[in-house]
């Protein structure tokens, strides 16, 4: 008889590469400019917010695709350094994660991503095994390989697992059932304007609320977020961004939904959910790079407790 998996929060999408560039500024047409500083490192929806979530003590699990490149060992090597059991992702040789270089523009605290989708697979589309999607307590999905990613969606509300998404954008197919049913959808706010038609974000939250949804969240970067959620919430929230001195805000988005569904495993209401990701993104943002700059429970909690929160 197997034992029980030893996670809380599945993770099913893309992971990325990142090659960042630290210049002064962002060159024109044809220009040059001095790289101050180069560093690989592991980033893509899915990655950054399983490490955010880990960093924050959840156990988490990773059964998206991967490859045998250097890229993909790059990314299970980091994987297992953060403690992300990698039992479950699927070994397809030909699959790669996201390949991008970013250029990380150190005066205005500004990023370009140049990105590759060569190879890339986010979700199989017939695993991970049901059973396993039902012992998780939070399934944290993306918008790659949606096919899959319906899938596991499916599952998961059916068996009254919390599903919560990162969703940047329209990838086509099943795309509108798989919107319709992530009951935790946490957005950007020029994705919320493009789906809902709506320029206001509080307004675009309620756009975006049904009754079969947990929370909806619209992220709008330094203007803080919006959020409306159950059991009793009749309006738009607003939570401001707390102020901090930006460095980088490669992943802060990624560090958010991780967070968040860290807080969720942890049985946090709805406001704490929002501040506690609102903390770690903004904390991110304090250091450069993506995953290198997700803090610890005991830097978010203290943050937090500065904060008044």
């Amino acid at each position: 008889m197997s034992s029980a998996p030893q996670f809380d929060i599945l993770g099913l999408g893309a992971v990325a590469v990142d090659d960042l560039l630290y210049v002064d500024k962002y060159p024109p047409v044809d220009g040059k400019v001095r790289v101050h500083r180069r560093e690989r490192q592991c980033g893509g929806n899915i990655g950054t917010g399983l490490v955010a979530a880990a960093r924050l003590g959840a156990r988490c699990a990773y059964a998206g695709v991967l490859g045998d490149d250097e890229l993909s060992r790059f990314v299970m090597d980091n994987f297992i350094r953060e403690g992300i059991d990698l039992t479950y992702c699927v070994d397809r040789p030909d699959a790669r994660p996201f390949h991008s270089t970013i250029i990380v523009e150190r005066c205005a605290n500004t990023r370009t991503i140049f990105g590759s989708l060569d190879g890339v697979a986010g979700a199989d589309p017939t695993r991970p095994a049901a059973e396993l999607i039902r012992s998780a307590s939070v399934l944290l999905v993306d918008y790659h390989g949606v096919e899959g990613i319906l899938r596991a969606t499916r599952i998961a509300r059916e068996a009254g697992v919390g599903v919560v998404a990162d969703i940047e954008r329209d990838p086509g197919g099943p795309f509108p059932e798989l919107l319709a049913l992530v009951d935790h959808l946490i957005v950007p706010e020029r994705f919320a304007r493009q789906v809902t038609g709506v320029d206001d974000p509080a307004r675009a939250t309620e756009a975006l609320w049904s009754d079969d949804r947990a929370a909806v969240v619209v992220t709008c970067g330094p203007a803080g977020c919006w959020y409306l959620g159950q059991p009793s919430q009749e309006e738009p929230r607003h939570y401001p961004a707390p102020a901090i001195d930006v460095v980088d805000t490669t992943g802060c988005g990624d560090v958010f939904h991780g967070a968040y569904a860290a807080a969720l495993d942890d049985g946090n209401n709805l406001d704490q959910r929002v501040a506690i990701a609102s903390a770690a993104a903004a904390l991110k943002a304090t250091k450069p790079g993506g995953q290198a700059g997700c803090p610890t429970r005991r830097v978010v909690e203290q943050f937090l407790a500065e904060q008044g929160r």
